[in-house]
């Protein structure tokens, strides 16, 4: 008698899975902080964070006491900073509302920010064992190509057909270790190009390996292309030969990071009258603009910026927080404990070693 396929799946992942850094020493905050880390991050990339972040803030109550600040330094260079501010105020949440302990059911887990849907239901499986379905991509390219289900997988409709399979498939006494397994098969074998089909516990159920098209699944809409941004940022400095830094309003993109000031050009701009225009209105400020001294690309998921740096000088007016949470002057050495989008961070690298 041929195994059920969750069986066959659990028995490859005791066999098979990762030993990563947060299937050890589990605790509910522990999962929480992984699966928050994970959305949107390879697991290579965030394994080194999770593992800084854990040593600065080893309980929930240690990280809810911490500056957010401290806590966006420390992200810094996973993306998505929202996640970390999020994060944040659900410890100081839970701290407040739950007595320091994460709640166990999905409902409750999502009435703290930041926790929709997946982390709710990974949370409450992994760390709680709740039958709850908890389908990240990774899991996603799993189920659809077992069903060789057609339509976006971002679709509510086919998100919904997913979740019942998934459901239908999960063992009630192990639904943490199942939820993991799926996922875990996703990222090692059932992969975006050339899966492993011949290493796949599930291969006889796949009906999408039966058809010899396992890339043909999940199915997506036509991607649009990227627009492109032309950004301007200033280096200025005082008489003491402090850099003025600014703050991102919180709810903004890159909220709370500290930046070199500037921004996007208008159209009919030059480089120079854009960021004498973003000193202006963002600052309060009149700058003459001087020499440019590098140019930066860089991707975000939903667009890219080509940055142009220039060397400015202050020529009138104290700068204010028109369009920004703070303003501050600092040194060279003080910017390095202050968290920054990546694009600022090698400016501010190239201003420590005197490349600027």
């Amino acid at each position: 008698m041929s195994l059920h396929p969750a069986d066959r799946l659990l028995d490859w992942f005791a066999c098979h899975g990762r030993d990563l850094p947060w299937r050890q020493n589990r605790t509910p905050y522990r999962v929480w902080v992984a699966e928050v880390m994970l959305q949107q991050t390879r697991t290579e990339t965030m394994g080194p964070y999770y593992e800084r972040f854990m040593a600065r803030f080893p309980t929930l109550e240690s990280l809810a006491r911490a500056p957010l600040e401290e806590v966006l330094r420390l992200w810094e260079g996973l993306g998505y900073y929202s996640r970390a501010r999020f994060l944040h105020a659900a410890a100081q949440k839970v701290l407040e509302e739950w007595g320091g302990e994460l709640p166990d059911t999905r409902k409750d887990l999502q009435k703290l920010p930041g926790i929709g849907p997946y982390i709710a239901g990974a949370v409450a499986s992994i760390a709680f064992g709740r039958p709850e379905v908890a389908i990240d991509g990774n899991a996603c390219r799993v189920l659809t190509r077992l069903l060789a289900l057609e339509g976006d997988p971002r679709r509510l409709s086919v998100r919904r057909q997913l979740e019942a399979y998934a459901r239908s498939l999960m063992p009630p006494d192990r639904p943490g270790p199942f939820n993991e397994a799926l996922m875990e098969l996703g990222a090692t074998i059932c992969l975006p190009r050339h899966p492993r089909c011949s290493d796949c516990p599930l291969a006889d159920d796949c009906r999408a390996h039966q058809l010899g098209q396992e890339e043909a699944f999940p199915t997506r809409s036509p991607r649009r292309p990227l627009p492109h941004y032309e950004v301007t940022a200033a280096i200025i400095q005082d008489a003491d030969g402090r850099v003025l830094l600014a703050r991102r309003k919180q709810n903004s993109f890159l909220g709370g990071l500290w930046e070199f000031p500037g921004g996007k050009r208008e159209e009919g701009e030059s480089l120079k009258e854009c960021l004498a225009r973003e000193m202006r209105e963002e600052l309060g400020i009149e700058v003459a603009v001087g020499e440019r001294l590098v140019t930066l690309e860089h991707g975000y998921t939903h667009f890219r910026i080509t940055l142009h740096v220039f060397r400015c000088r202050l020529v009138a007016g104290t700068p204010q927080c028109l369009d920004c949470d703070e303003v501050r002057w600092v040194t060279v050495d003080e910017m390095a404990a202050l968290p920054m989008p990546v694009t600022d961070r090698r400016i501010a690298r190239m201003l420590t070693d005197s490349a600027l």
